[in-house]
């Protein structure tokens, strides 16, 4: 159920002619592997972002997370500076008075107080309310709308347990980063044999939550899916995720201003 007294309001901003836009992003599984996607992302924040009022991140920020301690590991791990680096570069926003807001994925959902504080970041529930523009916007990240896919479901249950995560940050840091790369190399495997339908959001959690959240626009990204779709109770935008050390690169972002929402190529 959506607590929308702890929404995100932008209806004086939106009012004006003037007004900054709020961006949207999602699934860029950052990680040193991928340095064209991790240019393009300096670049959004380095340059794009200036535009903005705010920056909203969808999940899956990084390809994986596996505590904010990775941010204490030694300058001669790779991963432990990669991760600074970003961090460091997230909070040259603050430092240029935009707003930046991050929604845990299925991805890096251990993403916790250290990181946020490092990156000059609010956390945002999922899902989450805002007004802009004139406008209520239901965020998720939507990976929590694939009911169809009930063994997933199970365990996004059991992996946002604070007990269970707990147990988990106990493990040694090499440990756990072990336990990631495993997954990832899983997860990888899996892209190869194309994507089923139970991998999608489904239709009755999609009304469920427009309902529940009293809006008619929704944006969310995690099934890699973008497009704009007409659903019975309103408008639901799918982020594209970023992927541009391949042969045919994609990624873009959402833009909403006082004309609407709109997305928009890297």
């Amino acid at each position: 159920m959506i607590d929308t007294k702890t929404s995100f309001d932008r209806k004086a901003a939106g009012a004006a002619n003037h007004a900054r836009p709020l961006f949207f992003i999602a699934d860029l599984h950052l990680s040193e592997a991928i340095p064209k996607t991790v240019e393009a992302f300096e670049h959004f924040i380095e340059v794009t972002a200036n535009e903005a009022d705010s920056v909203f991140i969808l999940g899956d920020l990084f390809e994986f997370w596996v505590g904010d301690d990775i941010l204490d590991a030694p300058e001669s791990d790779a991963r432990a500076s990669f991760a600074r680096r970003m961090t460091r570069l997230m909070h040259t926003l603050s430092e240029r008075g935009i707003g930046l807001y991050v929604m845990h994925g299925n991805r890096d959902f251990l993403l916790g107080k250290r990181f946020m504080k490092d990156a000059g970041a609010l956390p945002l529930p999922d899902p989450f309310v805002i007004t802009a523009f004139g406008k209520r916007v239901v965020l998720a990240h939507g990976d929590g709308l694939c009911t169809a896919d009930r063994a997933y479901q199970r365990f996004r249950a059991f992996a946002r347990n604070r007990f269970a995560q707990r147990l988990f940050l106990a493990l040694p840091l090499d440990t756990r980063l072990g336990i990631g790369q495993r997954m990832r190399t899983k997860s990888e495997g899996a892209r190869t044999m194309g994507v089923d339908a139970k991998y999608d959001v489904t239709k009755k959690a999609v009304s469920q939550l427009f309902i529940n959240s009293r809006t008619h626009t929704l944006i969310h990204g995690h099934t890699h899916r973008p497009a704009m779709h007409r659903e019975v109770e309103g408008v639901r935008w799918v982020l594209p995720d970023w992927e541009l050390d391949v042969s045919k690169p994609r990624g873009g972002y959402l833009r909403l201003d006082d004309s609407g929402v709109h997305p928009l190529p890297l």
